[in-house]
């Protein structure tokens, strides 16, 4: 969807807000949500829209997690020292075989591939990634691409990786033709950014296409925590419905936690009745999603293809340069040091 302007559209944009329940769902049931347009959010709520929970909701949201880890069949850890597969450093390269492949959509499969031992968990951090190296028959020096697991980091024997092929892409083109029993070298972890518990009071995550792997990572170690309290914001952009990943995966933490999570989708061809946001990520999304840049612990996070940098944040210089701040995020008010792009 980024491939284009982001500010132009074929047709006029239309935004819509979830506003949160007070009460927690029923048993067995969903989030209700209902929607505004933003015209309406803007003039009711002078720009800004944000969720300041009361006494009762937040004690409903306890009462439904409470029951979701009631529910939920415990995990019993096996016995004995954790050993990791990446320790970084002067580790070098470590071949991985392929175990099975997951069709997810026309362009997307998830890949899992074994790590050393059914022991083993990978050795990643909160948040990091791994780098992935293949060199063909007929290429001068190999392509070395990273990719963010959306494996927990807690799992054992395994990490599942989300690809997206994308046209002339010769690393996403080599994992889509890999068979199970085949090897792919992996490297890492390489550390992103650090995020202790609590570290910040509420995050807002901003991605485009498979941009959404880090984010997921970060809300999937936030809400994994028991004592973290960290509230969490989510705008995802994509081309079609079917385009977006990790859905499933969202709604459930938007169920558990509605008071502390929620989620905007944007896309550039929406189905019929689509009732969220239409087009590209704009200023006037941002501003109405989004916490106040004078918010007190906030951390704005940014993930996608090039152009979607270039529109909402600036670009990447590279790995090791977070470059200046730029672009909507710039214009809403937000500082260089309240966004970190991946």
């Amino acid at each position: 969807m980024f491939a284009r302007p982001l500010l132009r559209c074929s047709q006029p944009i239309r935004h819509n807000i979830r506003r949160y329940a007070t009460e927690g769902p029923s048993a067995g049931g969903s989030n209700t949500l209902l929607y505004s347009g933003i015209a309406a959010t803007l003039a009711g709520a002078g720009g800004y829209y944000y969720y300041s929970g009361s006494s009762g909701a937040v004690k409903n949201e306890r009462s439904r997690e409470n029951a979701v880890s009631s529910s939920e069949p415990q995990t019993i850890e096996p016995a004995g020292p954790k050993s990791k597969t990446f320790t970084g450093g002067d580790q070098g390269w470590i071949d991985l075989k392929l175990q099975n492949v997951e069709v997810i959509n026309h362009n997307t499969k998830k890949l899992r591939f074994a790590l050393n031992s059914d022991d083993d968990v990978s050795g990643l951090q909160i948040a990091s990634a791994l780098l992935t190296k293949y060199k063909g028959p007929e290429m001068e020096k190999p392509v070395i691409r990273p990719y963010t697991p959306t494996s927990d980091e807690a799992a054992r024997g395994y990490i599942d990786l989300i690809v997206k092929k994308y046209p002339n892409g010769p690393m996403s083109s080599h994992l889509h033709d890999m068979e199970p029993d085949q090897r792919l070298a992996f490297k890492g972890p390489i550390p992103k950014y650090p995020l202790e518990e609590n570290k910040h009071k509420h995050i807002a995550l901003i991605a485009g296409g498979t941009g959404i792997t880090p984010m997921y990572q970060l809300a999937r170690a936030i809400f994994g925590r028991p004592n973290d309290k960290t509230k969490v914001t989510l705008v995802y952009g994509n081309l079609t419905e079917e385009d977006i990943l990790l859905k499933k995966e969202f709604e459930e933490l938007e169920n558990t936690y509605p008071q502390r999570f929620r989620a905007f989708y944007v896309l550039d061809n929406p189905p019929e009745h689509w009732t969220q946001g239409s087009g590209h990520v704009t200023k006037e999304l941002l501003k109405t999603v989004l916490p106040e840049p004078k918010e007190d612990g906030l951390k704005v996070f940014v993930c996608g293809p090039p152009g979607m940098y270039k529109a909402i944040s600036g670009a990447k210089p590279s790995p090791s340069d977070q470059g200046e701040l730029s672009g909507m995020l710039k214009e809403l008010g937000y500082s260089k040091d309240q966004v970190y792009k991946f």
